[in-house]
């Protein structure tokens, strides 16, 4: 259970520093015959930063009901 704890300890940190997460699909603009130009067009998916602090509560709520039972 400690590892876990400290998982979400982790997990927690990395969704609170980052807020969220960009990916790119291309996106065919012009397309004549063989001629065919694309561009790079980007997607961004954000997520809460108290979705992080929630993470990291409970890794560290983790972290101690499992020092308190062993």
């Amino acid at each position: 259970m400690k590892q876990a704890g400290i998982v979400l300890i982790v997990v927690g940190l990395l969704l609170t520093i980052f807020g969220g997460v960009t990916f790119f699909t291309k996106k065919k603009v012009v397309d004549i015959g063989n001629l065919e130009i694309t561009k790079d067009e980007p997607h961004r998916v954000p997520w809460s930063p108290i979705a992080g602090v929630v993470v990291m509560a409970v890794g560290g709520g983790i972290l101690l009901l499992g020092a308190k039972k062993g």
